[in-house]
């Protein structure tokens, strides 16, 4: 009888997190480990760019099926998911379900598994940024609350679970699953068509990315960040792949100057080839600090706090804060070619998702 792990993603990074991990269910299988998966996608991010190119450049099949619980309140989509994946499970009994990150699908697939009496294993268990404000800390803090295995990043995720009375039994150190992507598909980046359109040349331009409700919906917030951005990057390049909504409010403020260039949301395999070659990077994105500083690019983050405080103390992440004013001290430091180069970050070595069924494996026949 083969071990059934059901595997939950929600939104586009979640894959990014979870191919690794069936890539290493399949070479289990091909030892002739009795392992199998099925693939679970929530649908609660609805991503046009998500279609069978998408899972082809992962090198995973499309999800076995799609709950498609998209839009609606916090409250509504949390709803929506308990119930679609509770039938799905009661359907498709597994032995574990594995959840990814800290989104709400996260959060609600754990309480439906535990709900019908199956265990939980949770990827990336333990970050924390103290916020509560953030919906992503709330989801983290009850998947932590009712998961049985936690597989972590980081020593400090160790510490954290540790203090909250978790056992070191059920603490897995494995590294990072998305580093096992990046490292797999960065010799396959691919040019965007904007590299050509904009004439950009390596390390001669800047990406932005903002998607937090703090930057991007207070309105005179994103102009001032916007304003200061542009007044104390030179004369590059400011590459700004952006979401529909966000690019309303751009519009709306009037936000426009000849280096700007708003962009329509890439691929992953063209979003990380801009994210490569370019001379900096400046966003309020957790997953981007993480690939940015494997790739030993300077990043600058606007937020107050961060749940990846390794991508600082190691890596090439500045926190700026959220004050428009902080930005220019740390553009002068780029600028004067004094920034810092990242260090190695224990166990980011592509091999995370090897580590995490090997233990699952051993797991599996107590």
């Amino acid at each position: 009888m083969n071990y059934q792990i059901t595997i939950i993603a929600g939104a586009r990074p979640n894959f990014m997190k979870i191919a690794p991990i069936i890539h290493a269910i399949q070479a289990a299988k091909d030892k002739k480990e009795a392992i199998d998966y099925r693939l679970i996608h929530t649908g609660q991010h609805y991503d046009k760019n998500m279609s069978g190119s998408f899972f082809e450049q992962l090198q995973i099949p499309e999800p076995h099926v799609n709950l498609e619980c998209s839009g609606g309140t916090q409250a509504e989509q949390t709803a929506a998911i308990l119930i679609s994946f509770e039938k799905e499970l009661m359907a498709h009994p597994a032995n574990l379900v594995l959840v990814v990150g800290d989104v709400t699908s996260t959060m609600a697939c754990a309480l439906v598994a535990q709900k019908l009496n199956t265990k939980v294993a949770h990827i990336e268990a333990g970050i924390r940024s103290d916020d509560w404000t953030m919906p992503e800390e709330i989801n983290r803090l009850v998947t932590d609350s009712i998961t049985n295995y936690f597989f972590t990043t980081s020593e400090l995720a160790n510490k954290n679970l540790r203090e909250s009375g978790v056992k070191t039994d059920q603490i897995f150190f494995v590294g990072n699953t998305m580093i096992d992507t990046l490292l797999k598909q960065r010799p396959n980046f691919k040019r965007p068509d904007v590299w050509k359109r904009l004439h950009l040349k390596p390390q001669s331009y800047i990406v932005i990315t903002l998607h937090r409700p703090a930057n991007v919906d207070e309105e005179s917030q994103l102009k001032s960040m916007i304003d200061e951005i542009i007044s104390c990057t030179q004369n590059l390049p400011l590459v700004f792949p952006v979401h529909p909504r966000t690019a309303k409010i751009l519009e709306r403020l009037k936000i426009a100057h000849p280096r700007l260039h708003t962009i329509e949301p890439l691929s992953y395999l063209e979003f990380n080839y801009l994210v490569e070659q370019a001379k900096a990077v400046i966003t309020d994105s957790g997953g981007i600090t993480e690939e940015a500083s494997i790739m030993d690019v300077p990043c600058m983050t606007l937020r107050d706090n961060t749940e990846r405080p390794e991508t600082i103390t190691l890596g090439t992440n500045e926190l700026v804060g959220t004050n428009p004013k902080h930005i220019k001290p740390y553009l002068e430091t780029l600028f004067e070619g004094q920034w810092k180069t990242g260090k190695s970050i224990p166990l980011w070595d592509g091999k995370t998702a090897a580590r995490i069924i090997d233990a699952l494996l051993i797991l599996s026949k107590k």
